[in-house]
């Protein structure tokens, strides 16, 4: 929501916020009804439709999402051209502390979704997914894994109708439909070509944030056979028919999902639909961690969810 700004003596804009919690901030401008960024602040937040610039409010304890003396992992990207959807396209892949590509050991694997708007280095790039899973590594709070995090997107072109592409329901079920196809036919054969990961259903886990929120439950509940940890983050679900996205998601599926974690914030917009999705679970007799936790729909609230989420899967 804008926020008025003041002119001072010396022509000088500014505004003074509240006492702010630790953590990571994006602003822009909104100057004679035009979108502006700050031509004086470097740091970017990446964003395909409305990028801002970005500040850093430290703790006066380390927060798990900043850098830390702690060993770090390694963030690799990929390209490949995809079948499925037609385009160039790429994924990063975060390596744990440790990794060697020619040794023994086989690592679980988590398949991490960015939202409607981000590319595919959000979780890296806003969300420092790196750093946090660093920090949990080095604290023992998180099993070594391997985090996979692709561009969520079955139909881009739906980044040309920006904001109002949700209205298109046949772009946004083909988005869905198409994106669960390229990850299952086309990104996991590579990675689990090109990395030491475990193909065990116990060892994947799928987690996303908004409309990764989505993808990551519409392809996880629809393949308790590969995926044994589910998580929604915000999960972009408006106008979702439950019955059409998840036909065999019954009282079976307990035996086969260790957790399914769904988490939304208090204030945000989406918390109606997920609130309905509970309801639809407990009808079908399904098991699952039913998250509410103050805030609206930022990376504030899915930083913390990560670190929640990291901690929990592949412990047991």
């Amino acid at each position: 929501m804008p926020v008025a700004m003041t002119k001072g003596e010396s022509g000088v804009w500014s505004i003074t916020t509240e006492s702010l919690e630790p953590d990571y901030y994006g602003y822009s401008f909104i100057s004679d009804g035009n979108f502006r960024m700050d031509p004086d602040n470097p740091v970017i937040k990446p964003n395909l439709i409305s990028p801002q610039n970005e500040f850093h409010v430290p703790g006066t304890t380390p927060q798990p999402w900043e850098v830390a003396e702690v060993p770090h992992g390694v963030l690799h990207q990929h390209f490949y051209k995809s079948g499925v959807v037609g385009d160039q396209r790429d994924y990063y892949v975060y390596t744990p502390p440790g990794y060697d590509s020619k040794g023994k050991t086989k690592y679980p694997v988590l398949y991490l979704l960015h939202g409607y708007s981000d590319d595919a280095s959000g979780w890296t790039s806003v969300g420092q997914a790196n750093v946090i899973l660093d920090n949990l590594i080095a604290q023992g709070k998180a099993k070594p894994m391997i985090i996979v995090m692709t561009l969520g997107y079955g139909a881009p072109e739906m980044l040309l109708k920006k904001w109002n592409a949700g209205q298109d329901k046949e772009l946004h079920d083909r988005n869905l439909t198409k994106f669960r196809e390229a990850l299952l036919t086309e990104v996991i054969p590579q990675i689990e070509k090109l990395y030491r990961v475990s193909n065990k259903p116990q060892d994947r886990a799928i987690a996303g944030l908004s409309m990764g929120g989505a993808e990551s439950l519409i392809t996880g509940l629809n393949n308790p056979d590969k995926f044994a940890w589910v998580g929604g983050f915000s999960s972009g679900l408006l106008g979702m028919d439950y019955n059409k996205w998840f036909p065999a998601v019954d009282a079976k599926m307990n035996d086969k999902v260790k957790l399914l974690w769904i988490s939304c914030g208090t204030e945000d917009r989406l918390i109606k639909p997920n609130r309905e999705l509970f309801d639809w679970l407990k009808s079908k007799s399904v098991k699952f961690t039913p998250v509410e936790v103050p805030g609206a729909h930022t990376w504030m609230v899915w930083r913390r969810n990560l670190v929640t989420f990291a901690s929990t899967i592949f412990q047991k």
